[in-house]
């Protein structure tokens, strides 16, 4: 079969929609990291453009501009780690109901800043996800607003320049979060019945074996960020990189030369994604995670529907430089081969036929 001009078809029980979602979250609220050096982690996440907003002894958090008490919280270990992330709810009764579910907390008090209540769960591939209610906001940082663009028929600059600031970008929010998982299926079904995510779009093999899904909120009417969690077909489950809305194409720009002067190490970028639109921009913190700067996303109500298309690394990026294969390419100590043998036989989702033709794809 030809894949660039044949019509992609789906061949699994997985990405869908729910009917009927426990409860349907309404916003990526915070990711949870472990980290060995709190210092080197706010060095890096500062000179990206969070702003450190709480510490202790153990734990650190950052923020950005809009006004929720944080979205990065680090706690001290002896590894580096990501745990797993946050996802608000409507109501109190969403944590109840969130509360029956096999392995769930109970509904309990928020021992960080911005209070409130959670219920604490984990997903099919181990990762932590707190359900949030009712913290209290924090008061809106400064942001310079969007560049004015003059355009070939439509001149709104007049008597007037572009001089951003050169300093690190102000982070709007954090957009989305990416994981990589050797269950997908279970993963997808887990994220979509439990708390409401809809794929806006999946990317599959030649064959119609889906390999990555994005997932929207499921907000009505209201329009939503094109993903705001992507799950991937990987051997392990393991994070792939978090994303930070910035104002505009020049903030995105302004970043990469203030992480370029500041000697950190670039990953991807600059381009615009053709599944999402965003214009992006990649870096690696001191422990080789990639974090997004991006703008100009594609935003969906409910009523769009799922999206499949072939995957390649064609298909990563409209424009730009070409996705680098060290993108992709996975760490392979001795722990992560023994996951790997592990999860051949385990995970009905992994197998040599999968694996061998990502590594033809991207390696």
């Amino acid at each position: 079969m030809n894949s660039s001009t044949a019509v992609p078809q789906l061949k699994a029980a997985q990405p869908t929609r729910h009917p009927a979602p426990t409860v349907k979250a309404q916003r990526l609220a915070h990711l949870i990291f472990e980290r060995p050096d709190l210092d080197e982690a706010a060095r890096f996440l500062t000179d990206f453009g969070l702003v450190v907003c709480h510490q202790d002894a153990d734990t650190l958090y950052l923020r950005a501009t809009e006004p929720t008490p944080y979205c990065y919280r680090i706690h001290r270990a002896a590894q580096a780690r990501f745990l797993g992330f946050g996802l608000e709810v409507r109501n109190l009764d969403d944590l109840h109901r969130l509360s029956q579910l096999d392995g769930a907390s109970k509904v309990e008090d928020i021992q960080h800043p911005g209070g409130g209540k959670q219920v604490r769960l984990r997903d099919p591939s181990g990762f932590v996800v707190e359900a949030v209610y009712a913290q209290s906001p924090s008061v809106s940082l400064p942001h310079r607003a969007a560049l004015p663009f003059n355009f070939a028929l439509e001149q709104l600059r007049i008597n007037d320049t572009q001089r951003p600031p050169v300093a690190p970008p102000e982070v709007l929010r954090l957009g989305h979060v990416v994981m990589e998982v050797a269950d997908y299926q279970a993963t997808c079904a887990w994220y979509s019945q439990h708390l409401g995510f809809i794929p806006s779009d999946v990317q599959v093999l030649p064959d119609g074996s889906p390999i990555v899904t994005f997932m929207r909120l499921d907000l009505g009417d209201t329009p939503a960020d094109h993903h705001t969690l992507a799950i991937a077909q990987g051997f392990m489950a393991t994070y792939s990189h978090s994303a930070y809305e910035l104002v505009d194409a020049d903030a995105v720009g302004m970043g990469q030369r203030v992480m370029r002067e500041r000697d950190w190490k670039h990953a991807w970028g600059i381009g615009r994604h053709i599944l999402g639109s965003q214009i992006f921009d990649y870096w690696q913190d001191p422990w080789g995670d990639k974090h997004e700067h991006y703008c100009d996303g594609d935003l969906f109500t409910s009523t769009q529907p799922t999206g499949v298309h072939f995957v390649s690394p064609e298909a990563m990026a409209q424009w730009g430089q070409r996705m680098p294969k060290s993108f992709t390419k996975p760490t392979l100590n001795p722990s992560n081969l023994i996951k790997l043998v592990r999860n051949l036989h385990r995970s009905p989702d992994l197998t040599l036929r999968k694996l061998t033709a990502l590594m033809r794809l991207f390696g």
